[in-house]
């Protein structure tokens, strides 16, 4: 009496390439007895950056400052003042609600502790940047329109 083989290998192909084609990790299929599970491993290719020696590392090409912004930039600090507002994401930051707007502070200016002091747009999304404390904008590090990137100081209230 021969026993009859369940086993299927062009089920097995045909799961293989739906893993292929979905890119699924693993699909398992099962009808009566016979169950059948086909699983890929997917590996990362991981680089890791090797600094090159000074001697051969091309010299960095600094652009100067827009005339506007060259005090701000000369006055922006190697770190964050202890009143500097940073930002709380990557994304483009905004001193105006909108182009034909006049901006929310300017140096000066006197804010209270929650009063919007800029926007960020991260995502098609507007967040606003509010105080965290009263006091008088000393520096104004960001121009409308310029990409900051989290942890990067914005502003300074003293």
């Amino acid at each position: 009496m021969a026993k009859e083989n369940p086993f299927d290998p062009d089920l097995v192909r045909e799961l293989a390439n739906l893993i292929a084609e979905t890119d699924l990790s693993e699909i398992e299929v099962e009808k009566g007895d016979l169950r059948i599970r086909v699983a890929r491993v997917i590996q990362a290719a991981v680089t890791v950056p090797v600094a090159a020696p000074a001697a051969l590392a091309p010299a960095p090409v600094v652009a100067p400052p827009p005339a506007a912004s060259e005090a701000a930039a000369a006055a922006k600090p190697g770190a964050p003042h202890p009143g500097a507002v940073l930002s709380p994401m990557v994304g483009t930051a905004y001193r105006k609600p909108s182009p034909d707007a006049k901006p929310f502070v300017e140096i000066g200016s006197k804010v209270q502790a929650g009063d919007k002091v800029l926007l960020v747009e991260a995502m098609k999304t507007f967040n606003e940047i509010v105080a965290p404390r009263a006091g008088t904008v000393t520096a104004i590090y960001v121009e409308d329109g310029t990409p900051v990137e989290y942890g990067e100081p914005l502003l300074v209230i003293e």
